[in-house]
């Protein structure tokens, strides 16, 4: 692994990975280290990057290597809701919003820039994006609207909805 190439990592904690989306740079390495007391199976079916991390406890497997752009969506074979996205762009400047969804690049240089959104919930169809010219005197806001899907409920198992109908029926 060249060692100019940083490895980030998406850690599992409480049969959860954390941070639930992250972006890297094309040709990145991410490791996934396990802080639960029980096995995690990660896996990958994305085009972007298919890869497969049997069974593993305290030991972190090798970091896996993404140098193909796209979204990959990785899952837990044995925790079925664990679910976590990699975006791996190729773009000169890619970033993720903070916590109240707001973004803020200092540093594009003075042009013609096209900014692409992404978000979990919503449908690639809608083609969320903005385009405009930028000086270097410009401090520009700019504002868009998601129409996100609502989260999803957990998927239960056979046995979890069996006993779920059970207590909520009495």
């Amino acid at each position: 692994m060249p060692s100019e190439v940083q490895t980030n990592n998406i850690i599992q904690r409480d049969a959860t990975f954390n941070p639930h989306v992250t972006t890297v740079p094309t040709g990145s390495y991410v490791a996934f280290p396990n802080e639960d007391t029980t096995r995690h199976h990660v896996f990958s079916f994305s085009p972007a990057k298919t890869f497969d991390l049997e069974l593993f406890l305290s030991e972190t497997p090798p970091p896996v290597h993404f140098e193909q752009a796209g979204v990959v969506v990785l899952g837990c074979n044995i925790h079925d809701q664990m679910q976590a996205f990699i975006v791996v762009s190729d773009a000169p400047y890619a970033a993720l919003t903070n916590s109240t969804g707001t973004l803020e690049l200092p540093e594009l240089p003075e042009g013609r820039h096209r900014m692409r959104i992404w978000h979990s919930r919503v449908d690639d169809s809608q083609n969320v994006w903005w385009e405009g010219e930028i000086s270097d005197t410009d401090n520009i806001t700019v504002a868009l609207e998601l129409n996100a899907l609502p989260p999803q409920p957990p998927k239960l198992s056979p046995l979890q909805q069996r006993f779920r109908d059970a207590t909520h029926n009495h």
